[in-house]
């Protein structure tokens, strides 16, 4: 029978040299090197105290060290952290041997804030003296996550108010029986004094809530959002998993090699308004000549005029770019399902399909046109300018549509639609001027179009499969736009360090 040395799988003292745990070429030499000799802390470092008295306190070079190679390795939690300064050889060299409290590391985490962009903005400044950014195209994109935030909680100020009434109505109920039984001489259970605790509780909450936010939340053109209760800057976000409660995370790379030169998080669903917050911050790192690129949900009209008055060149498809892309041919049984656990084999019922314009016959002379039901339209204007296109209108009479039994298939809300109106068009009109969307069209048709949204897929995507499945970033853990952009901007600072790693930085 062969004879093997025993291996060794217990605990095992070896002396260790923690200077040569970071080998060059990794990413933790290269945050080492940054910290250390290149990234001035000096504005976090500010905020410590404690020079004249107080215990002395860790390093903010140390713990974001520690933060960021934890993020690296798709370490989040702050209790995961402090295990990891005493178990990981590797966090005990790059913390000098330091083993941070986890209540440390998360108020670290949490009131870092505007400093982090000052770090960030240190690092792209190391990343273009390397010569890793081209300015030649900037890939913009998001990505919805959850946070620290409860979905339940979600609603319009009107929905806390009756919940308020509600749950006052129950503590009524349950005092009313409290008293009835000190009448009687019966004490009330354990487990109802209990509820009305937790219900006196909840009303109190929800009043402090309704006294500090007494307006509601709306969007940047004045749309009603839904608040909510644990973090009213989050919002409620569908997404191709389900709704969530959460955050968009923002990026902007660059093509060259991928680094990200700006990182924003908003506690928004819309694409399109966040566009401008995102050109805005890159004015100051692009060139003339440098190209934005995003995917259709940030097509807009106001979006399209405000980038071509800025003199910015872009490449922003819009929703049905594909249907004119003979590379997207028969790709229809792709198309997102409508919902998260669809059953292939059980197909969705379709919606009952509306009278369309061309069903309707338009007389010869354009005076009139009959509907499907046969009745009469006439005809209340000759040359409407319609989105820039010639129209003319029809309108139905009360007489006829009221009782059409075919008014279920006409009307998309038959019980406060009076008549059937319908435009048909008849091409460009006179008066109409060329809008910026066409003009994209025109531009995203075009054989550099199609190359453009084929270098945006190359240049963002593999971004955000780096941060969502090397790091397995699935979710923000704080609450608070502030803190979310921060934890945003952290991760992509962890993938900008990578880059400099990979590129032979520090080696």
């Amino acid at each position: 029978m062969p004879n093997f040395i025993a291996e060794e799988t217990g605990c095992f003292l070896v002396p260790v040299d923690l200077s040569r745990q970071l080998v060059a070429g990794t990413f933790g030499h290269a945050l080492h090197h940054l910290l250390e000799h290149k990234i001035d802390l000096s504005q976090i470092e500010s905020g410590y105290h404690n020079d004249q008295c107080g215990a002395p306190a860790y390093a903010p070079r140390v713990l974001l060290k520690i933060v960021l190679l934890a993020y690296s390795q798709g370490i989040v939690s702050s209790r995961a952290m402090e295990a990891a300064c005493r178990q990981n050889v590797q966090f005990m060299a790059i913390s000098g041997a330091a083993h941070p409290h986890y209540s440390t590391l998360a108020s670290f985490v949490s009131g870092l804030g505007e400093a982090v962009s000052k770090v960030f903005t240190q690092v792209l400044l190391i990343c273009n003296r390397q010569g890793l950014i081209g300015r030649e195209l900037f890939a913009i994109d998001g990505v919805k996550l959850p946070s620290n935030a409860s979905k339940a909680k979600s609603g319009k100020r009107k929905d806390f108010v009756r919940q308020l009434q509600k749950t006052r109505a129950a503590v009524e109920e349950l005092l009313r029986q409290h008293r009835a039984n000190d009448a009687s001489g019966t004490e009330l259970a354990v487990r109802e004094r209990r509820r009305l605790e937790r219900l006196e509780r909840e009303a109190d909450q929800l009043r402090a809530w309704l006294e500090q936010h007494r307006d509601e939340r709306k969007s940047a053109k004045g749309r009603v959002r839904l608040s909510n209760r644990t973090d009213n800057e989050s919002a409620k976000m569908p997404t191709a998993k389900g709704v969530v409660q959460g955050y968009t995370g923002v990026a902007a790379v660059d093509e060259k090699h991928q680094i990200v030169v700006e990182a924003q998080a908003h506690g928004s669903g819309s694409e399109q308004e966040l566009l401008e917050p995102m050109v805005a911050a890159l004015e100051d790192k692009r060139t003339a000549d440098t190209v934005f690129c995003t995917d259709s949900g940030y097509h807009s009209e106001d979006n399209l005029q405000g980038l071509e008055a800025r003199g910015i060149e872009a490449f922003i498809p819009d929703n049905s770019y594909r249907k004119r892309d003979a590379r997207y041919a028969g790709q229809d049984q792709h198309k997102a399902k409508p919902e998260a656990l669809w059953d292939k084999s059980e197909k969705p019922a379709a919606k009952p399909k509306l009278f369309q314009p061309h069903e309707f016959q338009v007389a010869q002379d354009l005076s009139h046109c009959i509907c499907p039901a046969g009745n009469r339209l006439y005809r209340n204007g000759a040359n409407c300018n319609i989105g820039g296109r010639r129209a003319i209108k029809f309108t139905g009479t009360q007489r006829d549509c009221t009782n059409c039994p075919l008014r279920a298939q006409c009307l998309r809300h038959p019980q406060r639609t009076k008549v059937r109106q319908v435009a048909i068009f008849t091409g460009k009109h006179a008066k109409a001027e060329e809008k910026a969307s066409e003009r994209m069209k025109r531009k995203i048709d075009s054989d550099r179009g199609r190359e453009m949204i084929a270098r945006r897929f190359a240049t963002v995507e593999p971004v955000f499969g780096n941060l969502r499945a090397n790091k397995r970033l699935n979710r923000f853990t704080l609450r608070g736009r502030d803190k979310v952009d921060a934890q945003w901007k952290l991760y992509c600072l962890v993938h900008n360090i990578e880059k400099l790693a990979h590129n032979g930085y520090a080696s």
